[in-house]
């Protein structure tokens, strides 16, 4: 490009677009006394090829247009202004930025000095401006060409309630899957190839939730001790694909084959969630790195401290928090995510620390501006909108506090599941909260069951299989000296730290998987399954892989039998769930009499068979419960406003570490049989024992059981057995001792 037309351009949209006769740039910049535009014909090279001045600002935003310019350009931006950190501007035109608005991304930051602001080793550390050139070491943009057939793509629009989430890496996935082609394991391609589809749609997966997919920047300090930041929670382009799950490359290609991937799920009727980081950016603290938006207009885009503005308010841990209580900062956040539901057509998104997005001037704030910007989208209020509820600063936990419609992954689920299934003492009446839904979280805000994402392990701790395997981390391999990771993680090692060959100990594990996993299914509200526990993948007690882009992370797909049998009653569960309304209402239920029904909707009932009492609930020694679910009250309703039925369930629990034996209710005509019983390695119990009304159930330690309403009206299913009114005590009680059995 050695003569280049120059013309002034438009200040919207902002980025580059490619309008078919030419691409327009645009910088948004408050502070900026001037910015160049640098044009590059190779990503490897030690100086811009064109370096065009802009000349025009509108409200802020720098702009010009190239009609010379297309698709597949190369570009950059040096931005002017005064490098004073003490008043919380770092401009410095000696470093080329990243437009915060590229779509697609092309290389990876070659770390060294001149990728920061300042001279690294200086005594006045920051304060200081560093004059050497970063135009070798920095990513570059590149102009896209939007076009892609989508050969009439529909996303499938999953209600939530009916939705079971799958979170999983796009490169751990298929990396070690020999099935699918070498070229494209590990890519957005192998994600989405036949054989990968064919397995979430038999595993009964509605949708994935992929770990971040925006393209991000490995720390030095990682390279340094030879590792990567795998889960690629480190932004720093937020409408740009990572470009290393290309298998296409790396120069725009990988726009389209993302566009490919989500076209072939939505095709197989698979949502795609992504979880998005827009709580911190890949430029740290102040003694971090010059990329993008500390040398754009570092003032604006994030949050500094009001009496010292050299340093960043950090609710994330993460070194910095984007201002959203600017409206530009705001509208970046707002148009990525619109860019994404409406150019690359996700469902939805699971958004992390999403307190630090809700903060007005300190605190999280429900009626924050971001909040309020979201409800009121036309697009983005329509798609699934998921928070992680929490972040690392003051009044930063929020679960069961962020507004309708959001969703929350529910950590009080995973805690409490864990606590109980682990043995610990004063948990059932919680328990009983978090298997509905989680009512006493999400009710009074007018929210429904499916305002709780339910899960027991996500990428971010132990996989299941640890779970049951470890009670301490063992995250030496990250190079930290087992600092980093939760050290409270609720696991239980059954006796043995790790590996053993003790048959019982094996035995135990394999049954508290199972109990996991079905208490998961069996819950009210939207299961979240961690990509790999279906068939007990383990990571060998690392609760914090986030470095480890390797075989510790991906998916191994050669199996034991006991891993097979682990993942058919997966399956089986999906498919369960799938088949029964009753344990995925979209109300909740109300534990009393439905208008036009005879019986409760929900009755929860101690092992002699009487309904719980005060006093019942308030035994902390308690871990055996039954609950009954009945599938014929009418309060739920299909399109049509037919009455939603099913069976009735009575779904029965011991946690304790011995077993005991349970009398079943009704009256005497009625039957239950048997549909799974965690004790037996297959789970779900095939021509299953059938019980009557008033006979006992024995539960071994640590099992569940469901049955199946089989004989008999099931209104006479609700009532007390003629053995609990005549004061019949089970037959195996529990008795109190210390430890865990």
């Amino acid at each position: 490009m050695d003569k280049v037309q120059v013309w002034p351009g438009e200040p919207y949209p902002l980025g580059a677009t490619w309008t078919g006769k030419g691409v327009n740039f645009a910088l948004y910049s408050a502070n900026a006394t001037g910015v160049d535009l640098c044009l590059f014909e190779a990503t490897d090279t030690d100086r811009e090829d064109v370096r065009i001045r802009l000349r025009e600002v509108t409200d802020h935003v720098w702009h010009v247009f190239l009609p010379d310019a297309g698709p597949g350009q190369l570009y950059g931006y040096r931005v002017y202004g005064a490098y004073d950190p003490a008043a919380g501007h770092r401009f410095n035109a000696s470093k080329v930025v990243i437009d915060p608005y590229a779509k697609a991304i092309a290389g990876k930051v070659l770390w060294g000095p001149e990728m920061f602001g300042y001279p690294l080793g200086n005594a006045a550390e920051d304060l200081k401006r560093d004059y050497q050139d970063n135009v070798a070491s920095v990513p570059k943009c590149i102009v896209i060409n939007p076009a892609f057939d989508w050969q009439k793509d529909q996303p499938p629009r999953t209600p939530l309630e009916e939705t079971v989430v799958y979170e999983v890496h796009v490169g751990g996935f298929t990396k070690l899957w020999e099935t699918i082609p070498k070229e494209i394991r590990g890519t957005y391609a192998g994600l989405g190839s036949p054989e990968a589809i064919k397995y979430l749609q038999a595993l009964g997966a509605t949708a994935v939730e992929l770990l971040p997919v925006h393209e991000h920047c490995d720390e030095g300090f990682l390279l340094d001790r030879g590792v990567t930041n795998y889960w690629g929670y480190n932004t720093i382009g937020f409408f740009a694909p990572e470009s290393s799950y290309s298998s296409a490359g790396f120069l725009g290609d990988q726009v389209s084959e993302f566009k490919t991937m989500v076209r072939n799920l939505h095709q197989a009727g698979l949502e795609v969630i992504l979880d998005v980081v827009y709580n911190h950016t890949a430029e740290g603290n102040h003694l971090g790195p010059t990329l993008a938006f500390k040398g754009i207009d570092n003032a604006s885009y994030y949050r500094l401290v009001p009496d010292n503005p050299r340093y960043y308010m950090d609710y994330t841990g993460c070194g910095n928090t984007p201002n959203t209580q600017n409206p530009r900062v705001l509208q970046l956040i707002m148009d990525s995510l619109r860019y994404w539901v409406t150019e690359m057509h996700v469902d939805g998104f699971r958004f992390d620390l999403a307190s630090a997005l809700g903060r007005e001037e300190h605190l999280v704030d429900a009626n924050s501006g971001f909040f309020d910007i979201l409800l009121q989208d036309p697009i983005l209020s329509q798609v699934k909108l998921i928070a992680e509820p929490w972040d690392l600063g003051e009044g930063g936990y929020m679960v069961g506090k962020f507004p309708a419609p959001w969703s929350e992954w529910n950590g009080k689920y995973r805690d409490c599941i864990r606590r109980y299934w682990k043995g610990d003492d004063g948990v059932l009446a919680e328990f009983a909260y978090r298997l509905t839904g989680s009512p006493d979280l999400y009710q009074h805000l007018g929210k429904a069951p499916r305002a709780s994402i339910n899960f027991v392990t996500v990428h971010d701790g132990f996989t299941l299989n640890d779970l049951v395997s470890y009670n301490e981390k063992h995250n030496e391999a990250n190079g930290e000296e087992n600092r980093d990771g939760d050290s409270h993680n609720n696991s239980w090692n059954c006796g043995v730290e790790g590996p053993t060959d003790d048959v019982k100990v094996n035995e135990l594990r394999e049954r508290q998987k199972r109990n996991f996993l079905a208490t998961l299914f069996l819950s009210e509200g939207v299961p979240l399954l961690n990509g790999g526990d279906e068939f007990s993948r383990t990571q060998k007690g690392n609760n914090n892989t986030y470095c480890q882009d390797n075989e510790l992370s991906w998916f191994n797909w050669q199996w034991t039998p006991e891993q097979q049998q682990l993942l058919r009653f997966t399956t089986q569960l999906t498919q369960f769930r799938r088949e029964h309304p009753v344990f995925r209402r979209p109300k909740y239920f109300t534990g009393r009499r439905i208008r036009g029904d005879d019986v409760k909707d929900l009755m929860w009932f101690a092992p002699h068979g009487a309904e719980m009492k005060a006093a019942d609930w308030q035994n902390g020694f308690a871990k055996c419960i039954g609950v009954l679910f009945s599938g014929t009250t009418s309060d739920v309703r299909d399109a049509r406003g037919e009455p939603v039925r099913d069976d009735t369930f009575l779904l029965l629990f011991n946690a304790h570490y011995e077993p005991l034996t349970f009398i079943v209710p009704g009256r005497e005509e009625i039957r239950w049989e048997t549909v799974i019983n965690t004790v037996a390695e297959i789970g779900f119990v095939k021509a299953g024992e059938v019980v009557a009304a008033g006979d006992e159930v024995e539960l071994i330690e640590r099992s569940l059981s469901l049955l199946r309403l089989s004989e008999g009206d099931q209104s006479f299913a609700h009532e007390e057995s003629r053995s609990t009114r005549e004061g019949k005590i089970p037959t195996k009680m529990p008795t109190q001792k210390e430890g865990q059995g």
